[in-house]
């Protein structure tokens, strides 16, 4: 998205490359830079295929090892692209930094400054200048009215993120050495950045955080979360609210019911369950039994009916037996999630697994096992999606691609769930509103659909 200038300042027709990488809270870090330096004056390129401006900004994961190494080798690429001329200046922040920017300033040196997780948005003032990055301190959300941003999705959704840290501590989880402890935004915060956002146009809202449902335990000592999702879905122009990345240990009861009494709250819910194997879960530190993962499951269908869930889970964990992932498979058999992704483990540094445990199950056993488990949610999710054939669904148009729109319900997420495929010789549809439609085809990966 190309950024209009907005005064006559010095930095007028000034030009500048923002790559953001890694995660939807990721983005919304960027987001929030590029309106500061909208604010400025600048023209901003939001994801540009190859170099375009003198000053490029690299927002960086550093989650995993695939996440690291695409962020060392986007770094590299425009490095190089510095030392050819093509670039002036170049800025790195975000995660990666946060975590390995003394040793980044050693290997890199074409970068002019590194800024981390908390610090970014001083870039907007010192962009340009050839000056080393102060230190980052690990702190909470900088205040409002900070929160505005500039929308790189399209107009009618945003991601709403509520809060940066996690105090899980999860055994192969790095993010809490890189963004800290639980820090809560306050509701008020919140609230006002909704409200903004829905006087911009955007009508979808996804609440994210790496621990939703700690929400308010580091500020109030209690989950606050169900009062603050009642008091967004009460805000007019607010049409959908959807939930990501809930834990299901101590898991706010209270919301479900805040989901029923509104029908703006979309019922669908992100939980990463990991596992299922009372070893595996134990060695991973995620607080929860085989049997009580059982029971949340259950407990969620029963006092929320017509919810979707969306899991995670992970193959390959250190110690993880053929017993383990036997049970696994049994597990997402008997709960047949709507939507599932897995992922095998990756040893990562600093880690307390990657210190503790022997990263013992060999790489091709991941792989295997990985595959036979998606295979399976395959097969669990096509006979789920020819389930939808005949009905009728709300759906939200997103875009067009050649002959068809592009849209969701109220159970897709925008890039990671099904989509559903609307022929656009029918009848013009504007991006952005709301249709009926009736299910007319499935596959496993998409639902083909016309206007009712």
């Amino acid at each position: 998205m190309d950024l209009p200038c907005l005064n006559s300042s010095t930095t007028m027709h000034q030009h500048i490359d923002f790559i953001s990488l890694g995660c939807a809270k990721n983005l919304v870090d960027s987001e929030r830079l590029m309106y500061q330096l909208h604010k400025k004056g600048y023209v901003v390129h939001h994801d540009p295929e190859t170099p375009s401006s003198p000053i490029v900004i690299i927002n960086t994961c550093g989650f995993i090892s695939d996440a690291k190494q695409e962020s060392i080798d986007t770094i590299l690429n425009f490095a190089q692209a510095k030392t050819e001329g093509m670039v002036k200046h170049l800025y790195v922040m975000g995660c990666l930094s946060q975590r390995y920017r003394e040793e980044l300033k050693k290997e890199i040196p074409e970068v002019d400054a590194f800024y981390g997780k908390f610090d970014f948005l001083d870039l907007a003032d010192r962009i340009g200048a050839e000056e080393e990055s102060k230190t980052a301190e690990l702190m909470p959300h900088v205040s409002s009215p900070t929160y505005r941003r500039w929308l790189t999705t399209p107009s009618h959704y945003a991601y709403v993120k509520i809060a940066e840290g996690c105090n899980k501590r999860c055994a192969y989880c790095i993010i809490p050495h890189i963004t800290g402890p639980q820090h809560s935004r306050s509701e008020t915060d919140i609230i006002q950045e909704v409200q903004w956002l829905v006087s911009k146009g955007v009508k979808e809202f996804q609440i994210i955080a790496q621990d939703l449902t700690s929400y308010g335990t580091d500020t109030t000592g209690g989950c606050r979360l169900p009062m603050l999702i009642d008091k967004i879905a009460g805000i007019p122009g607010v049409e959908w609210i959807r939930l990501h990345y809930a834990y299901p240990n101590h898991f706010p009861w209270q919301l479900l019911q805040v989901m029923q009494q509104h029908d703006n709250i979309c019922k669908y819910l992100d939980v990463a369950l990991q596992h299922v194997a009372t070893p595996v879960l134990k060695a991973m530190h995620r607080n929860i039994t085989r049997e009580e993962t059982y029971e949340f499951v259950a407990k969620v269908r029963k006092e929320c009916p017509g919810i979707q869930l969306r899991t995670t889970l992970m193959v390959g964990f250190p110690g993880e037996t053929e017993e383990d992932f036997r049970q696994l498979l049994q597990f997402v058999s008997d709960m047949s999630f709507e939507r599932m992704g897995a992922f095998a483990y990756s040893e990562e540094e600093g880690t307390y697994s990657a210190t503790h445990y022997t990263d013992d199950i060999p790489q091709e056993v991941k792989e295997q096992r990985l595959q036979q488990l998606m295979q399976l949610q395959q097969d669990i999710s096509d006979d789920i999606m020819h389930q939808e054939v005949g009905k009728i669904h709300k759906v939200i148009i997103d875009r067009q691609e050649g002959e068809y729109y592009v849209a969701r319900n109220q159970f897709s997420s925008p890039e990671v769930d099904p989509e559903i495929l609307i022929p656009s010789n029918d009848n013009p549809l504007t991006i952005g509103e709301f249709y009926n439609v009736r299910i007319l085809q499935a596959t496993p990966f998409d639902l083909y659909a016309e206007l009712t």
